[in-house]
């Protein structure tokens, strides 16, 4: 690779990260040709851009970036891939889905909305991570919740207060 195509690629993967607040990084190494294939369908389905990269290049594509990495860069030993989405928890779910009855792909980290997950004991901690429509969905069922309660009883406190008063009056 020519030092002009080695910066064309760093400046791409910079850009890749600078664009996105989710991104994984896995290890897919020792995975055959139909499990790589498998892995990048599930990818697609799951709206997740999956792409292997050179450990240097990613490295100094983070250092290019204006966004703070911590440890990730730490992780960039042996095969990497990158996991890029817009739902935080997509990837993990590919991956832990991947996983049953095999011990491929091994997550390396994540960075999302600028927290930073290391290692693969991380990965149960992702998935149960809510997505921004989820948990958008959970507030407004929060807030909608005591305005249901307040107009249902005083719905039914109407009917009884209406009973009562047509009661004495009758009296």
């Amino acid at each position: 690779m020519t030092r002009e195509e080695k910066s064309q690629v760093i400046k791409d993967l910079t850009g890749k990260l600078t664009d996105n607040n989710i991104i994984y990084l896995a290890d897919i190494s020792g995975l055959n040709a139909m499990d790589t294939s498998n892995l990048r369908r599930a990818c697609f389905k799951a709206n997740v851009n999956l792409a292997v990269v050179k450990n240097s290049l990613l490295s100094k594509a983070m250092e290019n970036s204006d966004k703070d990495f911590g440890e990730l860069p730490t992780t960039l030993k042996g095969n990497t891939s990158i996991m890029v989405s817009e739902t935080g928890n997509a990837p993990a779910k590919v991956i832990k889905a991947f996983r049953k009855g095999k011990d491929k792909p091994i997550l390396k980290g994540a960075y999302i909305e600028e927290a930073i997950y290391v290692g693969d004991d991380q990965l149960n901690t992702l998935v149960n991570i809510k997505s921004k429509e989820e948990v958008i969905g959970d507030i407004i069922g929060l807030l909608q919740s005591p305005a249901k309660n307040v107009i249902s009883a005083l719905k039914s406190g109407g009917s009884n207060l209406s009973g009562i008063l047509k009661t004495l009056s009758e009296k």
